[in-house]
């Protein structure tokens, strides 16, 4: 079969030497769709290099390069076709505020290989530092259809978990008909987000917004509707890519509060997004971001 197992779970770590600038950081915030208003202090923080602060999910484009849902293609016992490829998951934890500019080792590995019968999920893990110690551990669950079914672990279940009732809060961001385009110059090149035609092998009629789009726009929304813009306070960020966005829709997230302590944390906000014009169809769920008291 295509991936491996035994091979994928042995390989030694890879280990990258990544680093960034101020513009690297203000291209992935303007990917997001930061900077409307322009002149909105708000969003200066995100835009202007004299006031900027980085929003942690940064940390998955830091470097540029591929993705992790790509670079997991890569690795020992991994050789399956792009088309059949899809970004199951990601979670991130910050262990300390990224800085706008740093010299880093990111450390890759994959930790687990599950079985879903039509599909194989690999998990791959990735652990940046820098000369001041770690930044962040990312996880990013990758699906490949069509490699399940040899009797593998399945992992844990992806459920739709129960909403809490009436959301605390609800916001609706638009996403750009070029928004895909500009996000791919981050370093995710996928033909899925840009050639119609390999949209179309992919299953989708059309190509989609990178999950990581979705993702990024989703935290900054919860930054700034709850956390009154303090992007320090994230400590961890999950969300599982229950289906897809499309370039020119609008993304509906609603928001519940509560209290979740765990590694640090003071507090948690459960988040849910849907496709507003394809009637809230859902795009992420499972999605928690857990945060410190201001």
């Amino acid at each position: 079969m295509p991936v491996d197992t035994e091979r994928a779970l042995a390989a030694a770590p890879r280990t990258t030497e990544i680093s960034w600038t101020p513009e690297d950081v203000q291209l992935y915030h303007l990917g997001i769709g930061a900077g409307v208003p322009a002149t909105d202090p708000r969003e200066l923080r995100y835009t202007l290099e004299s006031r900027l602060h980085v929003l942690p999910s940064f940390a998955t484009v830091a470097g540029g390069g591929p993705p992790g849902v790509i670079a997991a293609l890569s690795m020992p016992g991994v050789d399956v076709d792009l088309a059949r490829v899809l970004h199951g998951g990601q979670s991130l934890r910050v262990h300390r505020p990224l800085p706008v500019r740093a010299a880093a080792t990111r450390t890759d590995r994959i930790t687990a290989v599950h079985d879903k019968g039509k599909a194989a999920v690999l998990v791959l893990r990735s652990d940046a530092a820098d000369a001041d110690g770690p930044l962040w551990t990312a996880e990013a669950q990758v699906y490949v259809r069509g490699e399940g079914g040899w009797g593998g672990d399945r992992g844990p279940s992806a459920g739709a978990p129960e909403e809490p009732g009436a959301p605390d809060r609800t916001v609706e961001r638009p996403v750009r008909e070029d928004q895909a385009l500009l996000y791919r110059l981050t370093g995710d090149l996928n033909p899925l987000h840009a050639d119609p035609e390999f949209a179309r092998r992919a299953g989708f009629d059309r190509p989609v917004l990178h999950g990581l789009c979705t993702y990024g726009m989703t935290l900054k929304a919860v930054v700034d509707t709850l956390l009154d813009g303090d992007v320090t306070r994230v400590r961890s960020w999950t969300a599982r890519f229950a289906g897809v966005t499309y370039p020119g829709e609008t993304l509906r997230i609603r928001m519940w509060r509560g209290d979740h302590r765990a590694d640090g944390a003071d507090g948690a906000v459960r988040v849910a997004v849907g496709a507003v014009e394809r009637g809230d169809a859902p795009v992420l769920t499972g999605a928690t971001v857990e945060f410190t008291q201001g």
